[in-house]
């Protein structure tokens, strides 16, 4: 009787980690979900967009208090330097700047009022609890890990450009001028997401921690699909005609 092979525990070659983190993504990213797949081919009434922009935006505010938490938790001020950015990008460095402030734009683009999508007062309770988990992830995991967590942005680009050519497409009515979040989200999530690979790929330096950071890029990647379940089942797709 031969034993099972020991479970390897060499470290990864940085190309093969990437390899693994593609994959990964190319798997269980939120690209792939039924409701962002027919955000896409324009099969989505207004309603569902509505509540799309209305619940993610609870997931937009999330963004810069995970950020900061980072922020809190890295040593060198070279990243801290980095790092801080992020929030600024989202949050503003003034009133009516940043990542949140277009958001709002964009909720007046598809007919909400920012007002009462920034009071939070209707988020679904599944999407709160998917997002309060990714920052409970990032406050309890160590450093790398909660960095790794962020590497979904490192698909982010792509979905973002595509999401762009189908809404200019196949929703017309909703203004390109306040769709400037996506716009703005390209060069930063390609930026974001290689000061994130970086960091990861040199820190991580145990197959165990590679592991621990890949699980949790997949843990992401579940909160967000998470997500996009509370508004699907609550905003179903139209049945079709008896």
């Amino acid at each position: 009787m031969t034993s099972p092979e020991a479970p390897e525990t060499s470290p990864l070659e940085e190309d093969a980690f990437v390899a693994r983190l593609r994959a990964l993504g190319s798997q269980r990213y939120h690209d792939k979900h039924p409701f962002h797949v027919r955000m896409h081919k324009g099969e989505l009434s207004r309603e569902q967009l509505q509540a799309w922009v209305l619940n993610r935006y609870y997931y937009q505010t999330r963004v810069p208090i995970k950020d900061a938490i980072i922020l809190s938790k890295l040593e060198d001020p070279a990243w801290r330097r980095r790092w801080i950015r992020r929030i600024h990008d989202h949050d503003g460095q003034a009133e009516g700047e940043g990542g949140l402030f277009l958001w709002q734009k964009l909720a007046t683009g598809v007919g909400l009022d920012p007002q009462e999508m920034t009071s939070l007062a209707h988020v679904l309770p599944a999407v709160r609890f998917a997002c309060d988990a990714y920052v409970t992830l990032v406050r309890e995991r160590p450093i790398v890990e909660a960095i790794a967590s962020s590497l979904t942005e490192f698909f982010s680009p792509d979905i973002m450009t595509t999401r762009i050519a189908a809404w200019q497409t196949h929703y017309p009515w909703i203004d390109p001028d306040l769709q400037g979040y996506f716009r703005r989200r390209v060069p930063q999530a390609r930026r974001d997401s290689e000061e994130a690979l970086s960091f990861v790929l040199t820190h991580a330096r145990t197959r165990d921690e590679q592991e621990r950071c890949l699980a949790a890029f997949t843990t992401k990647c579940d909160i967000l699909w998470s997500l996009l379940d509370a508004v699907d089942r609550a905003f179903p797709p139209a049945q079709p005609s008896p």
